[in-house]
């Protein structure tokens, strides 16, 4: 806790057969578990061997269940634990099909082919509710699931299971991830690496290259697979690993925007090109490429030994800049890239404007020790918007107290506005602009000026006019106040 770290612990379904176990012996006498059709606690293997299940389909055994997480109940547990449900198809190694056979009977007298699909969403409704009580309804919960069910995006995030260490898998992860993320199932993502079998330095690099542009964004694999952390393959995958991640950290801001604008929009995060460009047929089967919010186009590389990647850049009115080198390109086009190991393909789209932190430490608690840059693209008209919305980041102040902060940037006539995009919150953040880069400008006829209050001042600026990026730095501007820049 002293270094602001969090804990995700696994917590399955099934309960071990141990009658020196209390948690075995409490469920069992409440009647909690599943049972088979003659009417006797249903018992299946799993990883603990022998088991039983619990029935979350009663709301009893839900509340059971909660209650087991409460920090009197759970030794060793603090605050700073979350909870990850796995195995809750719920999997049975001996069952049929390896789950529950379909006469195992529910409260109510349901059997479980009637609430398979269901299994999975009562376990996280109930794991939701006992992490809200534990905090006595004031902390956002975190909990990750396997199985998963119309609603529970409102509950936590999901992956998409079981997946393997081959180029395929990297590939096909893309169109699953945008599927899941058009029915709602937002907060998704793919074990990166591959959970069976080994995958090679280049697909290991690749994966975190493409997993750190998803909404969730994790690496996992099973315990007999070969020992895969980042540094054990030489400097050149650590460094190209450690890039993806830092860049990942540095977008928070933008990724915590996008989901203020999915809980409150049910806008995706990550969209299909289609999503943004439904009048461009180009896009409609396209399945390697697409948005993170409307900003940002990826191309995550998913074949080995490339050297050149196709990018369709949507839009007969769009200007598309390359991320790693400003670079600016029209759209409607496919643009032929060059790629080397570390290359990570991203471009913004003009007329927009992405939020990050200047740097990222170790863990998301020590970005508040960042400053924000703001990345202003300009569009064929030379505009630009963007929304950039914090709080606190773990209660729900923002929802009962009003304590969210909503800002907008908006780039018309060389000038440059932050200004209030709700105000209704009341979010006071100490977060302060430190750097403003503009691109796609062909000119700077005057020496940028700051005008905050009736106070007008000048700016340290660097005017890169071979590549048309303009660099305002060391500016110190308070995020939470009204403030324009005069180019």
């Amino acid at each position: 806790m002293k270094k602001k770290r969090k804990l995700v612990v696994i917590s399955d379904p099934h309960i071990k057969m141990d009658p020196d176990w209390s948690i075995y012996c409490e469920a069992k006498k409440g009647g909690h578990f599943v049972k088979n059709r003659e009417g006797f606690d249903f018992e299946g293997t799993c990883w603990p061997g022998e088991s039983c299940y619990l029935d979350f389909s009663s709301s009893k055994t839900r509340l059971w269940y909660a209650r087991q997480f409460s920090l009197s109940k759970y030794e060793g547990s603090t605050e700073s634990l979350f909870v990850w449900n796995d195995m809750n198809e719920p999997s049975v190694f001996n069952g049929p099909e390896q789950t529950m056979p379909k006469d195992a009977l529910h409260h109510g007298g349901w059997e479980h082919r009637e609430l398979h699909n269901l299994y999975g969403f009562y376990q996280h409704m109930a794991t939701f509710e006992g992490l809200l009580t534990r905090s006595g309804g004031t902390e956002r919960p975190f909990i990750l699931t396997r199985s998963f069910f119309a609603g529970s995006q409102r509950l936590g995030a999901i992956w998409t299971g079981d997946n393997v260490a081959t180029w395929e898998y990297l590939k096909i992860s893309i169109p699953m991830l945008l599927s899941l993320s058009l029915t709602g199932i937002q907060f998704c993502g793919a074990d990166v690496g591959g959970f069976v079998q080994d995958p090679d330095p280049e697909l290991l690099v690749r994966w975190y290259q493409a997993g750190a542009l998803q909404p969730f964004f994790r690496a996992h694999s099973a315990k007999m697979t070969k020992r895969r952390e980042p540094w054990l393959f030489g400097e050149e995958v650590t460094s190209a690993i450690r890039s993806a991640v830092q860049d990942r950290y540095c977008l928070l801001p933008y990724w915590y925007t996008l989901f203020h604008q999915a809980h409150t929009a049910a806008l995706p995060p990550i969209r299909p090109l289609w999503v943004e460009f439904p009048k461009d047929t180009s896009t409609f089967a396209v399945e390697n490429q697409y948005m993170i919010g409307g900003a940002l186009l990826v191309c995550p590389v998913t074949d080995p030994g490339v050297t050149e990647v196709k990018v369709l850049l949507p839009g007969s009115n769009e200007l598309w800049y390359d991320t790693n080198t400003s670079e600016v390109h029209k759209g409607a086009r496919s643009l032929d890239v060059p790629v080397t190991l570390t290359t990570v393909l991203v471009f913004q789209r003009g007329g927009t404007v992405v939020p990050r932190r200047t740097a990222c430490g170790s863990c998301t608690a020590d970005l508040q020790h960042y400053t924000i840059t703001l990345t202003v693209a300009l569009d064929i008209k030379g505009k630009a918007d963007g929304f950039l919305y914090l709080d606190d980041g773990h209660s729900f102040n923002y929802r009962d107290q009003m304590q969210f902060c909503l800002r907008r940037f908006s780039m018309q006539a060389g000038r440059l506005v932050n200004s209030c995009a709700n105000d209704k919150g009341l979010f006071v953040s100490d977060d302060k602009v430190e750097t403003v880069v503009i691109l796609g400008l062909k000119s700077v006829k005057r020496k940028p000026k700051l005008k905050s209050g009736a106070k007008r001042t000048s700016v340290m600026f660097e005017f890169d006019k071979k590549r048309g990026v303009l660099t305002l730095s060391g500016l110190e501007l308070e995020i939470c106040k009204d403030w324009e820049i005069i180019i």
